[in-house]
């Protein structure tokens, strides 16, 4: 939750690059944290957030990956996206693509344009049940 007890969002902008990764785990990181998610919870969030990011910066046309972190307490949902070469879609029968569905109660595909996001959802307290 935002220090107001509202909805919030959070918009994040990196070069498509392998060294970069650990920026958008830490933020969701540190949002799930205030979003009274369990500490398995974030786990789980960042790796999830992780795994989206590793399967898009490979394709990433433009050199350009990003992330809106969606607060509306107590869901928090990450969209991450990136332009991608046309026709192009993450191979969702990979061992990737199967982590990230497992850690997260929602995940999906969506492509715009040539940009394609990869959005998922997770909520608190469904979080602390699993």
């Amino acid at each position: 939750m935002s220090s107001t007890g509202k909805s919030a969002e959070v918009r994040l902008s990196i070069p498509a690059d392998g060294a970069y990764i650990a920026v958008p785990r830490s933020v969701v990181g540190n949002l799930a944290a205030r979003n009274d998610f369990t500490v398995d919870a974030i786990d789980d969030l960042r790796i999830a957030v992780d795994e989206a990011c590793s399967l898009l910066l490979p394709h990433a046309t433009d050199g350009v990956l990003e992330c809106v972190f969606e607060i509306e307490p107590p869901q928090l949902t990450v969209r991450t996206s990136a332009v991608v070469p046309a026709g192009w879609t993450p191979d969702t029968t990979s061992f990737g693509w199967t982590v990230l569905t497992a850690l997260v109660e929602t995940a999906g595909v969506q492509t715009i344009d040539g940009k394609l996001t990869i959005t998922v959802t997770a909520t608190a307290t469904a979080a602390e049940i699993l």
